[in-house]
């Protein structure tokens, strides 16, 4: 038997063409890879908000009653994420939460076209692919996931996607012209997939559309304060255990940090408050590239999670393309994986990709 060749993980849509077919579908769920950061939560909400607005209603729906579009989200949210979301309705999907017994007209996935981000959607997804539209910035994906893609790794964020999507929808010149409640999230997610505009993604038009959502009147500061300054105190001590795990290696290029399911634990913190731990040993002048392996489950359960970050420069290493070939993927300068096989054993296949 022959096998099809899968298809590229490609544009086949463009933001104009989508923008029409969602404005003439009665419901949408708008859904985004688990554990979502500020560019999937930013988009997917601001895809809704737009919507909705498109539709007649409100950001949040139609009389706080109904949406023409929520959100679904998967795993554990980001404690600033209430903050974001406010009154926009969304539903919550994992272990103890399948997708409802809906069945929208219309699935749009922002921030992620994989099948290992998107495992809690992925038996209803395989029967939906007609009705799913795909908008990403990422290097690789499963393009059977949606019959409508929208594929862009220059852009910085989905959000510089999703920004121009929500024009169209609601029919401004600019994006300056969106409403706050619209540009608020877009403007999130640009700000923290840019490390607030100090990462080497930020171009010309990154930068453009920054100051045409902060003519819409949105508070930066406020979102920064919102975001990245509520830390818990769990978090700190959970960032002292990472630092004592820490290790140079090839002549101090690289720095590798472990983190134990012991350690969330003893700390008290989740998942979440891992985040920022690689940006703060990739400011160590003579590293490259930082990792920090996270044990997510150990025994005949075992598991391990791989985040990578690489400095910019000419000597850059893609770390899209170690993460690849550990089963995982993302950008040249930031990716991930997750292994099914203890922290330790992990550990000493990183390093072997990464030397």
């Amino acid at each position: 038997m022959t096998t099809a060749p899968s298809q590229a993980y490609s544009t086949n849509s463009s933001l104009s063409d989508l923008a029409r077919w969602l404005g003439g579908r009665n419901s949408v769920a708008v859904i985004t890879h688990a554990k979502p950061d500020g560019d999937a939560i930013g988009s997917t909400i601001a895809a809704a908000r737009a919507i909705n607005i498109a539709a007649g209603g409100s950001g949040d729906g139609f009389g706080g009653v109904a949406s023409k579009a929520e959100v679904w989200f998967a795993g554990p949210m980001p404690p600033w994420a209430g903050a974001i979301v406010q009154n926009t309705r969304t539903r919550p999907i994992g272990a103890d939460h399948d997708p409802p017994g809906l069945d929208p007209d219309a699935i749009l996935v922002t921030d992620t076209g994989a099948w290992s981000q998107l495992a809690d959607y992925r038996a209803w997804l395989e029967s939906n692919a007609d009705r799913v539209a795909i908008i990403d910035h990422h290097l690789r994906g499963d393009a059977e996931i949606g019959s409508r893609r929208v594929i862009e790794p220059s852009a910085a964020a989905a959000c510089e996607l999703v920004a121009d999507l929500c024009r169209e929808l609601l029919g401004v010149r600019s994006c300056a012209e969106l409403p706050r409640e619209v540009a608020e999230p877009l403007y999130l997610g640009l700000a923290t997939d840019t490390g607030w505009f100090k990462h080497s993604n930020v171009t010309p038009a990154t930068l453009r559309l920054a100051a045409d959502l902060l003519e819409t009147g949105l508070d930066h500061e406020r979102l920064f304060e919102t975001v990245e300054q509520r830390d818990r105190p769990a978090r700190m001590l959970l960032l002292a255990r990472a630092l004592a795990s820490l290790e140079y290696h090839n002549d101090e290029t690289l720095a590798l940090m472990t983190l134990t399911q012991k350690d969330f634990v003893e700390t008290g913190a989740s998942q979440g408050d891992s985040g920022g731990f690689l940006d703060i040993v990739r400011s160590v002048a003579s590293v490259r590239v930082a990792a920090l392996l996270t044990e997510l489950g150990s025994g005949d359960d075992a598991r391990t999670k791989l985040s990578l970050r690489s400095k910019g420069g000419p000597d850059m290493v893609d770390v899209n393309a170690v993460a690849a070939s550990l089963g995982g993927g993302g950008h040249a300068q930031a990716a991930g994986a997750r292994m099914a096989m203890p922290l330790t054993e992990a550990r000493e296949k990183v390093l072997g990709a990464l030397s």
